[in-house]
């Protein structure tokens, strides 16, 4: 089974030479990068709270599960936002 880095690794370099970007693609991902990187930044921000709150507290199990949801948020944004790079560069979004 591939790794996520080896599957993009495998997925650009498909690409590189197949396509240039507009200079309204290059926008639209620089913007894009930005919304996620906000959006990311957020959950770790607001997660990070909480985690804080309920140690503080003393339930280290609750860290623990805030901490792996903390996780799987990161991925599943950095997923989508690689997802709707894709749909730019593709030259449909």
């Amino acid at each position: 089974m591939k790794t996520a880095y080896e599957l993009a690794m495998e997925r650009l370099s498909a690409r590189a030479l197949s396509f240039k970007l507009t200079a309204e693609q290059k926008k639209q991902l620089a913007e894009l990068d930005s919304k996620y990187t906000a959006k990311i930044a957020e959950r770790e921000i607001h997660l990070k709270d909480e985690a804080a709150k309920v140690a503080t507290a003393g339930d280290f199990e609750k860290v623990e599960q805030l901490q792996q949801q903390l996780v799987k948020e990161r991925k599943a944004l950095q997923a989508e936002l690689e997802e709707k790079k894709d749909t730019v560069r593709q030259g449909k979004g």
